[in-house]
């Protein structure tokens, strides 16, 4: 027996319609964003704007803020973001760039941690902003992570699109990347999201060795070459997630949890 409430799921993907990039709506718009009928569109934004999460004036919505409520339980009972926050102020500080640390959703990495020192992109960055894993630092070395089924599943159905003229779209390419990535241990993306946007990333392992989030340091193409960022952000950034894994470790450790 499928225990799936259909209802349920609507009602998400009419909340996850809204974005950084399209913060207003009309009906007709969330309609077609979630593939839903009109009528079907409108009972679910009346009835979140009944619950408070949806406000509109009378033509476009948008959601409110009571919508944070819905991913507070899951930051509150996350040690991570609390654990990486002084290590990322102390990474920023050293590389006067961007770091940020995010987790795996699906085909996305969210953004759970991050200390900016200047924008450097289209969109503004902040915690539980979403970007496509495939083409950013922290997605590939996540995705690198995951185990073998896993992976051949998410190459199976992603959507590889092309955002610059950068982009790998092609699966088997991104495997070898993937593979390369895994191999070394760390990954540099260089402008396949947004054109003069460069990043490097690391994993954050698990006391059993899974990789559970990544760390990144990103800068601009302009001030930053290749070369500069493999000699002087890699070394940093790598010891900022060794870091990370053992105050993480410390959480986990059997002494810790016999003392709390």
């Amino acid at each position: 027996m499928v225990e799936h409430v259909q209802s349920l799921a609507r009602g998400l993907a009419v909340i996850r319609a809204f974005s950084a990039t399209a913060p207003r709506l009309t009906l007709s718009e969330v309609a077609r964003a979630t593939g839903l009928t009109r009528a079907a569109a409108r009972r679910f934004l009346l009835t979140l704007a009944d619950l408070g999460y949806v406000r509109t004036d009378g033509r476009l919505f948008s959601l409110t803020p009571r919508v944070l409520e819905l991913g507070y339980a899951y930051l509150s009972s996350l040690s991570l973001p609390e654990v990486a926050a002084p290590h990322l102020e102390r990474l920023a500080a050293e590389v006067h760039e961007s770091a940020s640390v995010a987790v795996l959703d699906g085909e996305d990495v969210v953004y759970v941690a991050r200390v900016a020192t200047a924008r450097i992109m289209r969109v503004s960055i902040s915690i539980g902003t979403r970007f496509p894993a495939y083409c950013t630092s922290m997605g590939r070395v996540l995705l690198a992570g995951l185990p073998p089924a896993d992976l051949d599943a998410y190459l199976d159905q992603a959507d590889l699109r092309r955002l610059t003229s950068r982009t790998i779209t092609v699966p088997s390419a991104l495997r070898d990347e993937l593979d390369g990535i895994r191999e070394q241990g760390w990954a540099m993306v260089d402008q396949e999201m947004e054109e003069g946007l460069r990043s490097i990333a690391a994993p954050i392992r698990d006391r059993s060795g899974a990789v559970v989030a990544a760390v990144n340091v990103s800068t601009h193409a302009s001030r930053t070459t290749l070369q500069q960022a493999r000699r002087t952000l890699l070394p940093p950034l790598l010891a900022t997630a060794a870091k990370i894994e053992g105050d993480l470790s410390s959480l986990t450790s059997p002494a810790k949890r016999d003392t709390s």
